[in-house]
């Protein structure tokens, strides 16, 4: 009997719940609705939503998942690039808020000295030219030192070695780096990937809230499970690379090799990944937290293969067509290699193709919306 009672009991609740859920959601496309008819009634030369409306939008994101439903004004991804204007808004204002002093400014004199000294001593770096102007009098901190030597013009002929280096060494480097996502509740996700460079393949890709060098350390060990390593190990100077890392590359069998301050140039395969995830993915979604980006990710990488291969067969076929065209009569015009002629349907050992086929026209297209992925 209690049992029943129970049963009956939460049959109730149950209802009344999806009864008041129903008529939440009632509520809140009216509202959504009514917001929008007093925007569009404002007085003003032209009709333009203020921020507090735009703070309504960001909100009832929030707080309903069918906003989309009644949103006529503006587009869904509008509201999106509000969400990331309110996210630097916020974290500008914390910023400022815990400010706390500054550094001094250093003279003329003493960035002249800095750049007399690395000019006459190439080998030096900023420990050897800070203990110098500390011998001379100069109260300056390395970091301080390190910061105006990068501003030092350079010779093209380390850039031209370091790119040699990359295209000699393709097979046999890899990269790791962080970036980082911001998500609705103004959070931060660190976003970490190993990526190898002669096949652009990611190894390795995990997210989390607070990295650490034993958590970096375990994703390098899984990066490599049961295949040798790579050779050389790309990776920049962040702090949360220490010598934790270090250590753990070469027992891992790599040679660790850390890009120059402020020289993205130098890891660019894993920028231009980086660069790639963002356009195709994160620019166009609010990440809730780890677990929905990581779902993210794995959808748009088991799709993101097949569309490229499907894309590449398509501009493979009307460059070829478009070359092949003005000599219909050769025999062998509609031969095609066997690579792209099961994805495309098209015709081999046919010297003219039937008569009701019709042939795909080429749009004419701008110089660089061939380079769009």
């Amino acid at each position: 009997m209690i049992l029943v009672m129970i049963m009956s009991l939460r049959h109730l609740l149950g209802w009344v719940i999806s009864a008041f859920s129903s008529r939440e959601s009632l509520i809140l496309e009216n509202l959504a609705l009514r917001q929008q008819v007093l925007a569009l009634h404002g007085k003003r030369p032209r009709r333009r939503l203020t921020a507090l409306h735009k703070l309504f939008w960001v909100v009832l994101r929030t707080l309903w998942s069918g906003w989309e439903r009644p949103l006529i004004l503006v587009a869904p991804r509008t509201v999106v690039g509000w969400h990331r204007a309110g996210f630097r808004l916020y974290w500008t204002w914390v910023s400022r808020v815990r400010r706390i002093g500054g550094r001094r400014p250093v003279s003329k004199e003493v960035r002249a000295l800095i750049f007399r000294i690395a000019a006459e001593n190439a080998t030096w770096g900023a420990p050897r030219i800070h203990g110098e102007l500390l011998k001379l009098g100069f109260q300056l901190s390395e970091t301080t030192v390190s910061r105006w030597l990068r501003r030092i013009p350079r010779t093209p002929d380390p850039a031209k070695r370091w790119l040699a280096f990359l295209r000699n060494h393709r097979e046999a480097i890899a990269a790791m780096d962080f970036f980082t996502v911001p998500t609705l509740t103004f959070g931060i996700l660190y976003c970490f990937f190993v990526i190898g460079h002669d096949r652009r393949k990611i190894l390795r890709f995990n997210v989390t809230r607070n990295p650490s060098a034993p958590w970096i350390v375990q994703q390098m060990r899984e990066a490599w499970p049961y295949m040798p390593t790579h050779r050389f190990l790309l990776f920049d100077r962040d702090s949360k690379f220490g010598t934790d890392v270090i250590s753990a590359a070469k027992d891992v069998g790599s040679q660790p090799i850390r890009t120059a301050f402020r020289s993205p140039w130098q890891n660019g395969v894993a920028e231009r990944w980086v660069g790639s995830c963002r356009r195709d993915l994160l620019d166009h979604v609010i990440v809730l937290k780890e677990r929905h980006l990581k779902r993210l990710w794995s959808s748009n990488r088991a799709t993101s293969g097949t569309h490229r291969r499907r894309e590449l067969a398509r501009r493979f076929f009307l460059l070829h067509w478009r070359i092949v065209r003005p000599r219909r009569a050769s025999p062998s015009l509609a031969s095609s290699s066997s690579r792209f002629a099961s994805s495309l349907n098209l015709y081999s050992n046919n010297s003219t193709p039937p008569a009701s086929h019709t042939w795909p026209t080429v749009p004419r297209q701008r110089k660089w919306d061939s380079l769009r992925p």
